[in-house]
């Protein structure tokens, strides 16, 4: 699961070998880290054309299938990466499922910039930022409870939450990768194009626009906060500060009231005592 940070990207907030985290879990979140990360920066980083980052990612696909069928790893170079991922496959059963489900997110970063509602983004969200908590989840042992669909859906819910606060958070980021998150049909309604945006402006109907975003993105994290509640130990107080990061970051961003352009919320030292008191009140409630 992602917790907005003031690092850039999708994956810099993965809860990489946390000292939350007990340590016979360290080395399957660092390898599902690593695919994720690699497959990420395939999509987004270098000066690759699109077509040669599909093909990259594409090259990750076959190499997942190779594992499905119990085959070595096509690409020497990817050996390293996907034989760990096979020890970690098997010794947790894992589905592959949210693997390729990261992959095609990642593919369509490449190929879609615009998104023309909020199901749209929801969709994209549901394959970029869910598999990761299921993925979790599987990890945790949660879901051989009774409870496991819905564990699933509050984690859905907590992922999706999490990735629509990044986006919010990276608004003017994206913008500059000509690529724009924000549902174009919520910015006709507000009165807001992308000229505006290029200006940094936020007069107008912006308030009302990201407004609206964070309204949302709050009640989705809310909706799924009980699994921070349900799950025990020190998994349960990383997940309650997970839930608390995106919570402090949705704070800032009320509190700048959307001037993403020119105030781009980031957790800080003095943000962390908050969220610790935040996520030890969550339990008790």
């Amino acid at each position: 699961m992602q917790t907005p940070s003031q690092t850039v990207g999708h994956y810099e907030n993965f809860p990489v070998a946390s000292i939350l985290l007990p340590a016979r879990l360290r080395r399957p979140v660092a390898a599902i880290y690593r695919f994720a990360r690699t497959a990420d920066d395939f999509a987004d980083e270098g000066e690759f054309q699109p077509a040669e980052r599909l093909a990259l990612l594409q090259g990750y696909r076959e190499e997942l299938h190779q594992l499905q069928i119990g085959e070595p790893a096509l690409n020497p170079a990817n050996a390293g990466l996907f034989d760990e991922l096979r020890d970690v496959m098997l010794a947790w059963e894992l589905p592959f499922v949210p693997f390729f489900d990261l992959l095609d997110a990642f593919s369509q970063d490449v190929t879609k910039s615009r998104y023309a509602s909020f199901a749209e983004v929801l969709d994209y969200s549901r394959r970029s930022a869910n598999p990761v908590g299921r993925l979790m989840l599987h990890l945790y042992g949660a879901l051989e409870d009774e409870r496991r669909d819905q564990y699933l859906a509050w984690s859905d819910a907590i992922c999706s939450a999490l990735q629509l606060i990044n986006f919010w958070q990276d608004i003017a980021i994206d913008f500059r990768k000509d690529r724009i998150y924000l549902p174009q049909d919520d910015m006709q309604k507000c009165g807001v194009d992308e000229a505006q945006m290029e200006r940094g402006d936020t007069s107008g109907g912006w308030k009302d626009l990201m407004a609206l975003q964070l309204v949302r993105s709050r009640a989705m994290l809310e909706s799924g906060a009980p699994l921070a509640r349900s799950l025990g130990g020190r998994i349960g107080l990383e997940l309650r500060l997970i839930v608390q990061g995106g919570t402090r970051i949705l704070d800032k961003l009320e509190a700048v009231e959307g001037d993403i352009f020119r105030h781009r919320p980031v957790l800080d030292a003095l943000d962390w005592p908050l969220m610790m008191w935040r996520a030890a009140m969550m339990k008790r409630a």
